[in-house]
């Protein structure tokens, strides 16, 4: 907004030869103190309340609570620009007076904020949607076009499936078994930007998760992933015993490889995952009751990444995973005692 109210004093100036003056600098500086104050108390402000209140309303009521909290600030933030000492800080001056210290053109400037806040809420709004929808730092790629063809990227993916989900269903009901599952997926969704995982879908009472494989990844994390969860839901324990008498308990398969990536639909859009990979760890998941495990991962991730060093893992050998021609050698995953390491 400083950018624009420079450019049309400049515009003014020189079209109808005005004596106008706007330095940018304290300008600049007294604008950016000010959207830092606006950007922290409504970041912390959305956060208090998307982690304590949002999650219970419902979205009309959340969007009309931010706007009016927004506006606050919005007038806030114009109180403090219009009460500083603007001849020692914004020179911005007329012959007669200093046109901050004229209360008139302040309606103007409201005007102008107003636009450019509503312009500023939708532009946001629109990268917080696409963010939700298909996980962070996908907008770019959307945009360039870079999965309307098909594209072959390595990724890590983790299936994890509640367990006893029939039994639990049966004596909840639908309603309640439903608010089950929707708590338990709000518990790990508090744990995913920790550790970078990226939500690809939820499937009934599934959720598929995955990493894309590059020179950051810490693949100790993907592991770490399932057991923050279970340490999620131990700190509402008492909550979910309350509620619905059950504590959510997962199952969940982990590997890795290349897939398929491209954006699918049209009426609605998607980004999809193909390939052998989803498939293989469907089955490895599929496979813990089987083995009395909840947590197995394909030994070929074990022996790409190493990540062995970080937990206890222990062989279960090569099994015929079904729809499968070839045998895959899978393994169960433990956390150590002590893991500070992966941590």
């Amino acid at each position: 907004m400083g950018t624009i109210l420079y450019f049309h004093s400049q515009f003014i100036s020189e079209v109808f030869d005005l004596p106008l003056q706007y330095e940018i600098k304290p300008v600049y500086a007294l604008l950016t103190l000010s959207g830092i104050l606006y950007g922290a108390v409504l970041g912390a402000t959305d956060y208090y309340l998307e982690k304590h209140h949002f999650r219970k309303m419902s979205l009309g009521k959340i969007i009309l609570v931010k706007v009016l909290i927004s506006l606050t600030m919005s007038f806030v933030v114009l109180s403090i620009l219009s009460t500083v000492s603007v001849e020692r800080q914004i020179p911005y001056i007329t012959p007669a007076k200093n046109i901050f210290a004229n209360l008139a053109p302040w309606k103007e400037i409201i005007y102008l904020f107003i636009v450019f806040y509503l312009l500023m809420t939708l532009l946001i709004s629109f990268i917080n949607q696409v963010n939700k929808k298909y996980g962070p730092g996908i907008l770019i790629p959307i945009i360039l076009g870079k999965y309307r063809n098909p594209i072959e990227e390595e990724r890590v993916f983790m299936f994890m499936d509640l367990k006893s989900s029939t039994t639990i269903a049966e004596i909840l009901g639908h309603l309640q078994y439903s608010s089950f599952i929707r708590d338990s997926f709000y518990d790990i969704n508090q744990v995913l930007s920790t550790y970078n995982a990226e939500i690809y879908q939820y499937v009934g009472d599934e959720i598929v998760l995955t990493w894309r494989v590059n020179s950051d990844i810490l693949y100790e994390r993907c592991a770490m992933f399932f057991f923050a969860c279970q340490n999620q839901f131990l700190k509402r324990i008492d909550y979910y015993k309350d509620k619905y008498g059950f504590f959510p308990e997962f199952k969940a398969g982990l590997h890795m490889g290349m897939v398929t990536a491209v954006e699918i639909g049209d009426i609605k859009r998607d980004i999809a995952y193909h390939g052998d990979t989803i498939n293989t760890t469907a089955r490895i998941q599929s496979v813990c009751n089987q083995f009395n495990k909840d947590f197995l991962v394909s030994e070929y991730l074990l022996e790409k990444t190493g990540i062995q060093q970080y937990f206890r893992t222990q062989s279960i050998g090569l099994i015929q995973l079904k729809g499968k021609s070839a045998q895959i050698g899978i393994a169960s995953i433990e956390r150590k005692v002590d893991t500070s390491c992966a941590e």
